[in-house]
């Protein structure tokens, strides 16, 4: 399998649905957790032979999950070439882990790390107070190692754009926080606030797969990122299936100018499936 540079691959004309998983819980029993990361196994295995790219969180939504790189290198070296993996690594752990984390990634041979903060409302502290202090510090240590960072295109556009243009952001690329079809005017103030702020690193923008228009679920969700509630459940009501939703959002998104995005929620149980399907919405063979 022959693998385009992550970074390549972001910075290309052509558009990319890659996709965002998450490792097992770390309070899952011993063969709960082996059984999940051989789902995952197999998953990755089938995702990474397309044209994607798999970003594995760390600690999503303030759950405490098992360490994505250990489980990577052990089940997946060999079988699929680490230029197709990008993990997270947040604040949210003692700065000598951090340090040591990046050191085996490289070591192993990944490519791109994404360093993110991590919620400050939930769990550890951060171990500095911004994520681009430990993205410096990263890069002193591996220069060669592509880094990743954060955008949030529902706070003030000139502010996000001043973030990512900034010589002390200290990264190649960026991934944003969630966004809709319903949010496209946010996106739209963003990408012409990055444009005249000089922004040149390109971004990929999140879209959640929402499986449902359950109310409970979607006023949880709004914990962590802005949920337009109301839209996704008149999208439903109209027959729409999840994958159909989240197809809305990919192509609204291109229309705006962005055609890099990630997708979150496809599960722990084949999310290949439910990736396949949502291709086959978008007309992507």
């Amino acid at each position: 399998m022959t693998t385009v540079p992550v970074l390549g691959r972001l910075r290309s004309d052509a558009p990319l649905v890659a996709v965002e998983l998450r490792p097992p819980r770390s309070d899952l029993s011993s063969s709960q957790s082996m059984d999940t990361w051989i789902d995952m196994y197999h998953s990755v295995r089938r995702l990474a032979s397309g044209d994607t790219v798999l970003f594995l969180t760390d600690n999503a939504v303030g759950e405490s999950e098992e360490e994505n790189l250990r489980h990577l290198v052990a089940n997946l070296a060999g079988d699929v070439p680490p230029g197709k993996l990008v993990p997270f690594i947040t604040c949210k752990h003692p700065l000598e882990y951090c340090h040591m984390y990046a050191d085996r990634a490289t070591a192993r041979g990944f490519q791109a790390l994404t360093v993110l903060g991590g919620d400050h409302s939930v769990g550890p502290p951060r171990c500095v107070d911004h994520a681009y202090m430990l993205r410096q510090q990263i890069r002193a240590r591996h220069p060669g190692l592509i880094l990743g960072g954060w955008a949030n295109p529902h706070r003030a556009a000139d502010e996000q754009a001043a973030f990512l243009a900034s010589e002390n952001f200290t990264a190649e690329f960026y991934l944003t926080q969630i966004v809709s079809h319903h949010s496209t005017a946010a996106v739209e103030r963003f990408l012409e606030a990055t444009e005249k702020a000089g922004v040149s690193c390109p971004g990929v923008f999140g879209v959640f797969l929402y499986r449902s228009a359950n109310p409970r679920t979607l006023a949880r969700l709004g914990d962590f990122f802005p949920v337009p509630a109301e839209g996704i459940t008149k999208d439903f009501e109209r027959g729409l299936t999840a994958e159909d939703v989240c197809a809305r959002t990919i192509r609204a998104l291109h229309e705006a100018g962005a055609d890099k995005v990630y997708v979150s929620n496809l599960g722990f149980k084949r999310p290949e499936v439910r990736y396949r399907k949502l291709l086959q919405a978008l007309e992507i063979q």
